[in-house]
């Protein structure tokens, strides 16, 4: 027998639930592969909201964050394509709650305002930011968090007059335990075995 429940409500048809999503793409370091990668999501016209590359813990291997909005199939499908380049080692999906993620803000600001007005300075105190420069002209406010953290800041300090703003794309790391090393193992003995 079918129990009714009432709480869990179906979606209209041809309606996906869409959520964030992260992934994680690693990659030997080779030129162009940038360009293959973002092409597998213009493609299927998966706009990309936040992209970060740098090096990971594992010597020659460079890592790709990405973030997305999108249902979890599609995602799915997604990583199954990356993990198909030449060059991929490996490709992995999480949801938010399983990530520990930063983005990085820089604000730019007339150092007249840092000097004549209380009130900026008490903004960027309030949201645990800091001052990297200060110059006559103008003064450097970095602040870590997430999205919504730093929009927060630039939202508040624009009235003021930002001059510059620049928002770096996630940084991530996994909550499980399972490392890349241990990953590359298991598919060099897979590798071995076929």
């Amino acid at each position: 027998m079918k129990e009714n429940n009432s709480s869990v409500k179906s979606l209209p048809f041809g309606e996906v639930r869409r959520g964030q999503y992260t992934i994680s793409v690693f990659t030997e370091d080779q030129i162009g592969l940038l360009n293959r990668v973002s092409i597998i999501f213009t493609r299927r016209h998966i706009n990309i909201e936040s992209i970060a590359a740098s090096e990971s813990e594992v010597k020659g291997i460079h890592r790709y964050t990405i973030v997305i909005s999108e249902d979890e199939e599609l995602v799915k499908k997604v990583v199954k394509q990356l993990e198909k380049q030449v060059d991929v080692v490996g490709a992995f999906y999480h949801t938010n709650d399983e990530l520990v993620f930063q983005e990085i803000a820089l604000y730019k600001l007339p150092s007249t305002l840092i000097v004549s007005d209380g009130a900026v300075e008490r903004i960027i105190r309030s949201h645990n930011a800091r001052i990297l420069a200060f110059e006559k002209e103008f003064t450097i406010i970095e602040k870590t968090g997430h999205k919504e953290e730093t929009q927060l800041l630039f939202d508040e300090l624009n009235p003021y007059g930002i001059l510059e703003f620049v928002r770096s794309g996630r940084v991530a790391i996994t909550k499980p335990m399972k490392q890349l090393k241990e990953y590359l193992k298991e598919l060099e003995i897979a590798s071995l075995n076929n």
